[in-house]
């Protein structure tokens, strides 16, 4: 057998879409196959000892001893390993890191065990993302050329015992073969505007030879472009002089800038003249002409974000290339050229033992069994939270991802994701989840379109400091050419709303009075980015950052109440129909 380094780029490709073919083909197999070497290889752990596992790895056993959990039930464990407790706890291989979670959509940062040898595994999936783009754009840069990938690192923590603690997205940076037009040492530069200035530097120094445009979710990619529209004059002035700007006082990033830089006045005199043409529609194929793709995540509530990306983009395809998390990479997306919001993922069986939790929810305890599904079982449009079993110590962990399943790629299931489980508006018996409500607020957006507005931001609130409580919404509008907008359109906006929400929400409303009109509170411009600016002086990472759909930090709530501009109620009840109180009674 030929030395990987003698194997072709096209032959790597090859195997690699092969692979994905032959696991997906024995999904069932393949699944026992990775429980069986986890439960084995961590049979002397102390967790699984607690339950009664001793070694076994037979499924059911497996099944009836060990509970599902959440992470406040795992926490004590990570909290001993984190304090320098070195014995088997959660896994036999001893923890080398801790990736820190996101914490911006369903609560408090996470810190997830890691080793070195399951890292190298994970790191293994990203093989299979760029060969089936490669088959999607051939005779293309595509690559050959660099990805534009906007990254953030944050300061590295350690833990009482010295064990390093921070995002995954920091430890591929400083590992994985990045392909980047910015060179590690920006990505890593723990000044999130210092490195967002020189990464778009660098993209602009290699504008030709850039194939795709991205972050990890479609709102950092909007920001880098306001960041952009800010920037540009001293961005071209740089490029033009070959130097690079004073505010940049890292030694390291200017050394990696100075290694790119040089002077080049036809470029920036091509920067200039498509920066000042009074208008970004396209600026992303305008200055990176060679880029046939944008790759970020734009599916949830980052849906939101489209028509910005399509403006940008000149309506470049988005592509939403992998699902995962800091818990574990789950699934690929086989059809990246689809309509995102027909983005689906398949789960590929080698990277955790899968189980499914069926889910409805338009009940109100939302589960509709403890029974857990296997992967190979599970049925096409139901939806389930995700659980996963992992060689690093997470054992039926019940990831708060709700799931909809697409298709099937052979045995392994296609999913879309639909929410996060615990993201909810609730002031009664009624839950209205994050995918509803985005489901509403851009049914009600329709009614500003005439107006030329749209909204470029939102997040929610259930108030409950006066009874009846009541659900606000705050909204950053954007307006072309400053039209104003009629006080009844916003009110209309809020019952456009109200009539879309669950059931037990509109009987609550119109006929128990126990819920007051919802409210829509319009802020000023640029508070959704005060919102962020928040978010990240306090610990959180550019990369990982989402706006949270809803909020109940009292911070937060205090920051964006302070730029309310103007606030509307609705000023009808919306219908409920007979069938919607049966439900609410059943429940």
């Amino acid at each position: 057998m030929a030395h990987v380094d003698e194997i072709s780029s096209d032959e790597r490709d090859k195997q690699a879409l092969q692979h994905i073919e032959d696991v997906t083909i024995h999904a069932s197999q393949i699944q026992r196959q990775i429980l069986t070497q986890i439960l084995s290889t961590n049979a002397d752990v102390e967790y699984l000892q607690q339950h009664g596992l001793h070694g076994s790895t037979e499924l059911s056993t497996f099944k009836n001893l060990i509970p599902l959990i959440s992470y406040e039930q795992l926490r004590p464990y990570i909290d001993r390993i984190a304090n320098g407790d070195d014995s088997p706890i959660l896994c036999t291989n001893p923890i080398t890191e801790f990736f820190i979670s996101s914490g911006t959509s369903g609560g408090e940062p996470k810190l997830i065990p890691m080793y070195e040898e399951e890292f190298m595994r994970r790191l293994s999936f990203f093989d299979y993302v760029m060969p089936r783009m490669k088959q999607l754009f051939p005779n293309s840069l595509v690559g050959k050329g660099k990805g534009m990938h906007f990254q953030f690192a944050k300061v590295e923590l350690k833990t009482r015992s010295g064990i390093v603690a921070h995002t995954a997205t920091t430890s591929l940076c400083k590992r994985a073969n990045l392909n980047n037009t910015s060179p590690k040492d920006i990505i890593l530069c723990t000044d999130t505007n210092q490195s967002l200035y020189c990464q778009l530097l660098c993209g602009l120094c290699q504008n030709d030879i850039v194939f795709r445009v991205g972050a990890l979710f479609a709102s950092t990619l909007i920001h880098v472009l306001k960041f952009l529209e800010d920037h540009w004059v001293v961005l071209a002035s740089d490029i033009r002089a070959g130097t690079l700007n004073t505010k940049i006082t890292d030694p390291s990033v200017r050394e990696a800038v100075m290694n790119i830089l040089n002077p080049n006045a036809q470029l920036a005199d091509f920067i200039e003249a498509e920066c000042s043409k009074g208008t970004w529609e396209g600026i992303i194929t305008r200055l990176w002409p060679n880029a046939k793709y944008i790759n970020a995540i734009v599916t949830g509530s980052m849906a939101q974000y489209l028509p910005k990306l399509n403006y940008y983009s000149n309506h470049l395809p988005i592509v939403s290339d992998h699902y995962g998390g800091s818990e574990c990479f789950l699934g690929l997306n086989l059809d990246p050229l689809c309509s995102p919001d027909r983005t689906s993922y398949t789960l590929i069986p080698t990277m955790a033992y899968f189980e499914f939790l069926p889910i409805d929810r338009t009940k109100s305890s939302r589960e509709l069994s403890r029974e857990l599904v296997d992967l190979v079982d599970v049925k096409l449009g139901h939806e389930y939270e995700l659980v996963i079993t992992t060689y690093a110590g997470l054992y039926r962990y019940c990831m708060g991802d709700i799931l909809r399943v697409t298709g099937f790629k052979n045995k392994a299931p296609n999913f879309s994701f639909v929410c996060r489980k615990n993201v909810v508006l609730s002031l009664d018996i009624e839950k209205t989840d994050e995918a509803e409500l985005h489901d509403a607020v851009q049914e009600a957006a329709r009614l500003l379109s005439p107006f030329g507005a749209a909204i470029a931001d939102y997040t929610s609130h259930a108030d409950s400091s006066k009874i009846p409580g009541h659900y606000v919404l705050y909204w950053e509008i954007h307006v072309k050419g400053g039209i104003s907008i009629p006080s009844s359109i916003y009110e209309d906006c809020c019952f456009a709303i109200e009539e879309l929400l669950n059931g037990p929400y509109r009987y609550l409303r119109s006929h128990e009075k126990c819920i007051n009109p919802l409210e829509i509170k319009i802020v000023k411009v640029g508070t959704f980015e005060k919102l962020m600016a928040q978010a990240l002086n306090r610990g959180a990472s550019m990369s990982q950052y989402k706006t949270p759909r809803c909020v109940n930090s009292t911070h937060i709530i205090e920051l964006l109440d302070s730029n309310v501009v103007t606030k509307y109620f609705s000023k009808e009840c919306p219908k409920v129909d007979t069938n919607a109180l049966h439900r609410l009674l059943s429940k």
